[in-house]
């Protein structure tokens, strides 16, 4: 059975109610009395993966008595490729560049997977502390960096994007990875590391106004190649 893959790509955004017609129309019919459990990964906790993914289960549960969509935790989109090939995951969540280069065969044979929709557009940013004097990605250079969760598409991401700047992720960085995605905002706000990859739960880690700490601001928009949505 083929496997298949919700994939962010941008520029392009699918409305959660989209993809649940689409699953509608390869699930079973509506009369069949059992549920169909489908697994779905997403990544780490603390990121946008797990909240996109509880939002899609949540609502193809409700309008599709048939099925039941789980839920899972993954180290995020280069484990879930490798997952749903091996026919551990029934879907994922995979960022853009990881899947063109799975479906391309850049680096790996070419995976025998299908995109099922686009999920919404996740531009990349390098967040720093208010008080930091890095206002280009440049200006990094040397200084410690979490380009995300180990197994993230967004250190592929920053990967590309820093090679068309004609800087190297791991030579003109120290680059960090992160266990999870929630521990990005925490290292930024110690001082533990100069930037760190943007994710979706960093409003949760700025302080108020007034507070003591610092406040984040984005040093620069990492903003990715254009890649194709299907093969």
């Amino acid at each position: 059975m083929t496997a298949l893959a919700l994939v962010a790509l941008a520029l392009v955004t699918s409305p959660v109610a989209a993809w649940c017609d689409t699953v509608r129309e390869v699930s079973a019919p509506a009369a069949q009395a059992h549920q169909d459990v489908v697994s779905l990964g997403t990544a780490t906790p603390g990121g946008g993966f797990p909240v996109y993914g509880n939002a899609v289960a949540a609502s193809v549960n409700e309008i599709d008595p048939t099925l039941d969509v789980q839920t899972r935790h993954t180290k995020g989109s280069t484990e879930n490729v490798p997952l749903l090939e091996a026919g551990q995951l029934d879907l994922a969540l995979v960022q853009g560049e990881v899947a063109h280069e799975a479906l391309s065969g850049i680096g790996r044979p070419p995976a025998n997977l299908l995109i099922l929709a686009a999920m919404y557009s996740s531009p990349g940013m390098f967040v720093v502390r208010g008080d930091s004097p890095a206002r280009t990605i440049g200006d990094l250079k040397g200084q410690p960096v979490a380009f995300g969760a180990r197994g993230s598409g967004l250190v592929v991401l920053a990967r590309y994007v820093l090679d068309g700047l004609g800087l190297d992720q791991q030579r003109d960085f120290q680059a960090v990875l992160l266990d999870q995605a929630a521990d990005g905002p925490q290292l930024v706000m110690e001082g533990r590391v100069a930037s760190a990859g943007r994710g979706s739960r960093w409003s949760r880690a700025v302080p108020p106004a007034g507070a003591s700490s610092p406040r984040t601001r984005t040093a620069s928009s990492a903003s990715r190649p254009s890649i194709p949505s299907s093969r």
